[in-house]
């Protein structure tokens, strides 16, 4: 019998940790963009003090530099462990300020060339901040220039640089500027392929739900149907009973042949409708577990086989081989439907295959039909995409969605010679390799 479409809101819950967020994305990059600061000024800082004879207070600004490493290897220890928020973000951009702040300071203050590093900051903050660390980044960036222009230790050029000392600024500031571009085409680059990513993760999280509402809603519907359609199910079984106590039927072979027919699908109706109102009042997740791929497919070819008896289906027993896989109704009644759309496409005879692909357990329906036209094949899975009318297409979206569930996913194609595939790929719970 059909498996019920409520039991395809089954779910197991996924395992692992929950999928990192954009902002821990983010706080990657500027850890990276916080090494490249801690080697650029230590390099810079050595350069101008012992090849250019530039007395700095080493000791400060090398601290400054071993702080911001520090911070780094604090920040790669606990960004695994939490969920980063944008107030981290904005620390770690403050943190940075702060660190070029002091840096300026011990180095000529305002009239260093790298002031414009500054600009950097603000840049980065206003991509990855909301409106009010916006503010206070810009202000805090202002004031910390303001206030080298007042407060800062002078640079003691030798004397043999004092002649060369504008064209050494105004080699510093080209150095700065480009040094600015590059970096801010590197990191808008990464972080714009980031938040681009998870703007993707949340459409497809949202196209998830809007499917699982409309699995829902199909359950809830089919619920309702099977409790309405119990009593005039029952009615025709009282009706098939009597008939064929009927003398007049009785004594007719073939009307007897007939009457019995009627009667075995009307038990057939029954036990669907049984089955639904049962898997109603389950919980979620109870029927799904292991099982050998062997037998579970044989046994739904079997039976889809027995009521579809006009329909050739090629199938060898046992084509699954050893392969284990996690089933459950769902996914039979899945194989089922990709069979009764085969076999509505192409009444002549349909196959099932079933072998492992890429460490992927792939069960394959194929028909002799007309294959899906091109619109058709581009919207596979979608929930009510059919050329058969308004209302169908459920069979595919269903199959798709169980697939998914499972870990797998489903495939289709026109086969070259005649006719459509389509597929579901599982992943394996256990596997032998054959001798």
């Amino acid at each position: 019998m059909d498996a019920p479409l409520l039991a395809l809101t089954r779910r197991r819950t996924p395992g692992g940790p929950p999928p990192e967020n954009a902002a821990a994305e983010n706080m990657r990059q500027l850890t990276q963009l916080r090494w490249m600061a801690v080697a650029g000024q230590t390099l810079t800082i050595l350069l101008v003090h012992f090849a250019l004879g530039v007395k700095l207070p080493l000791f400060q600004m090398l601290s400054v530099a071993l702080v911001l490493g520090a911070a780094n290897f604090a920040a790669r220890i606990t960004l695994p462990h939490h969920r980063v928020r944008s107030s981290e973000v904005m620390a770690a951009l403050l943190l940075d300020m702060g660190a070029l702040t002091l840096q300026l300071y011990f180095s000529g203050g305002a009239t260093n060339p790298f002031t414009s590093l500054y600009l950097l900051q603000v840049a980065l903050g206003a991509i990855l901040l909301p409106s009010a660390g916006i503010a206070v980044l810009v202000a805090a960036t202002g004031l910390s220039y303001a206030l080298l222009t007042v407060s800062y230790v002078p640079l003691a050029l030798p004397q043999g640089l004092i002649a060369d000392a504008a064209d050494l600024f105004a080699i510093g500031r080209w150095i700065g500027f480009v040094l600015v571009a590059v970096l801010l085409v590197l990191f808008v680059t990464r972080i714009s392929r980031n938040l681009h990513a998870h703007d993707v993760r949340v459409a497809d999280l949202r196209q998830h739900a809007a499917e699982e509402d409309g699995i829902v809603r199909m359950g809830l519907f089919a619920s309702g149907a099977a409790h309405e359609l119990g009593t005039p199910l029952g009615t025709l079984s009282v009706i098939l009973a009597d008939w064929r106590r009927m003398p007049v039927i009785a004594a007719d072979a073939e009307l007897l042949a007939d009457v019995e027919a009627m009667q075995n699908e009307v038990q057939r109706c029954k036990a669907i409708v049984s089955d639904i109102l049962h898997s109603a009042g389950q919980p979620r997740g109870e029927a799904m577990q292991s099982q050998a791929a062997g037998p579970f497919l044989d046994a739904v070819a079997e039976a889809w086989q027995a009521s579809y008896a006009q329909v050739p289906l090629d199938y060898t027993p046992g084509a699954a081989g050893d392969a284990v896989i996690a089933a459950d109704d769902a996914l039979r009644q899945a194989v089922w439907n990709l069979l009764d759309n085969a076999a509505e496409a192409s009444p002549v005879g349909i196959r099932l295959r079933a072998n492992i692909e890429d460490k992927m357990f792939r069960i394959a329906v194929s028909d002799w039909g007309e294959g899906f036209s091109p619109d058709a094949l581009a919207k596979v899975g979608k929930l009510y995409q059919s050329t058969k009318g308004a209302g169908h297409g459920v069979g595919l979206f269903l199959a798709t969605n169980v697939a998914r569930r499972l870990g797998g996913r489903l495939e289709a194609r026109n086969r070259a010679m005649a006719g459509a595939e389509v597929r579901i790929l599982l992943p394996l719970a256990q596997s032998e390799e054959k001798a």
